[in-house]
């Protein structure tokens, strides 16, 4: 949907920290996302306690929103989420970018690696669940691999050396060193021992979803079965060439229990593939998420990651030695803009594919809409350009950003 772009003086109504009694009220004013109609949305310790609509010549001039969600980032603003010499104050540091961009709840998304290195990365970003300023916004992490389809092309950027079969004590180790705030897996239905384990991260709480894979129809039923519901990055994590018929793509768009996510940057899939997704998952079950990479905000070039030598253009980063995609370069926000532009859906269904969907896929029922009772996580913004320019950004009740501060 086009919207037009509201000119004039921009007023924003700044949300402070809490401070006195429970009574005291706090008041953001916004276009509501859903029907472009002003409302007030009154906060008292954090949360939602009423939505009023503005009587007629109170006319803000910013849309409001609930904060985005994106379950998959590998880092951002120079922070590796796998970087073994990570720090509280890097993952602090990612966390205020994230919060500039409009995002106010993350998985830190660990990839690929042996389980020492693993471990060990849990290990450290485990402490973002009890830091005071940013476990608002890190309610737990997704793992991406090791367990992945090792053939190349499926595997994408993930070190074969370093891809294995399921192993549930290792996970289970894993999930120690993370403090159990492992929520999101990504898996290969089709390798050994995969489907038993699906159905033992379910069992215990871990959402699954498929992802690096080629796992055929009657795999994939499988998986959706022990209890998979979700599609990491779908589309990618693919070879470049795929039988037209029989590949991992069609039984997942069929398979109506499987929520799909999608880079909708514009370079991880093109419009055609995005508006063809969109319209067989729908609203309901779409996700958009953002494979955003620490490089991502650094500037264009080539970086050395790990083991691996990645170039940075301005839209992608690549990994040329395997001819593929090695992660995003922009954060879940541009997926929103795009949506819009890509498949003409509304704002308010580009915002809930990036916000009210992941929170109902994790299981967030404090977050991701607007409604009495939920957490105070907002974004306010504008719509310059047929793109999301936060304003001011709202974790909790508490103003985490303010653009013209």
């Amino acid at each position: 949907m086009k919207i037009r772009i509201i000119f004039g003086l921009l007023v924003i109504f700044f949300c402070l920290p809490l401070t006195g009694s429970e009574n005291d009220t706090t008041q953001v004013k916004g276009i509501f996302y859903l029907d472009g109609e002003p409302i007030s949305i009154h906060i008292v310790g954090g949360k939602i306690v009423k939505i009023d609509r503005l009587l007629p010549g109170e006319d803000p001039t910013v849309y409001v929103a609930p904060g985005l969600i994106d379950m998959q980032i590998n880092g951002f603003m120079g922070v590796d989420f796998s970087d073994q010499n990570l720090t509280m104050e890097g993952i602090r540091r990612a966390t205020r970018a994230l919060w500039k961009a409009g995002v106010t709840t993350y998985l830190p998304t660990v990839t690929t690696n042996d389980q020492k290195s693993i471990t060990k990365s849990f290990s450290i970003l485990a402490g973002a669940l009890d830091d005071e300023e940013i476990s608002l916004s890190v309610p737990g992490f997704h793992l991406e691999g090791p367990y992945i389809s090792p053939v190349q092309g499926y595997r994408g950027a993930h070190l074969e050396k370093y891809i294995r079969p399921p192993d549930w004590d290792e996970f289970t180790v894993l999930q120690k060193a993370a403090h159990n705030g492992i929520r999101l897996i990504t898996v290969a239905p089709e390798v050994n021992g995969a489907i038993s384990f699906i159905r033992k991260c379910t069992e215990s709480g871990v959402v699954v979803s498929l992802g690096h894979h080629n796992g055929a129809a009657e795999i994939i039923k499988q998986a959706a079965d022990a209890g998979a519901s979700m599609s990491t990055h779908l589309g990618n994590g693919c070879a470049n060439t795929i039988n037209r018929h029989n590949n991992p793509l069609w039984p997942q768009l069929a398979e109506d229990r499987i929520t799909a996510t999608l880079i909708a940057d514009g370079f991880h899939l093109n419009q055609e593939e995005v508006q063809c997704f969109y319209r067989m998952k729908g609203v309901e079950r779409t996700v958009l998420v953002s494979d955003a990479l620490d490089l991502a905000g650094l500037p264009p070039g080539a970086y050395t990651r790990g083991e691996k030598l990645v170039v940075l253009t301005p839209d992608v980063v690549m990994y040329p030695a395997e001819n593929v995609l090695a992660g995003a370069a922009s954060p879940v926000t541009t997926g929103v803009s795009n949506m819009m532009r890509f498949t003409h859906c509304s704002l308010g269904e580009a915002i809930r594919m990036a916000s009210t969907n992941p929170a109902r896929s994790l299981g967030l029922n404090d977050r991701g809409e607007i409604r009495q009772g939920k957490r105070a996580d907002l974004i306010l913004f504008t719509i310059e350009d047929d793109k999301i320019i936060i304003q001011q950004t709202i974790v909790a009740g508490k103003a985490v950003f303010s653009k013209n501060e």
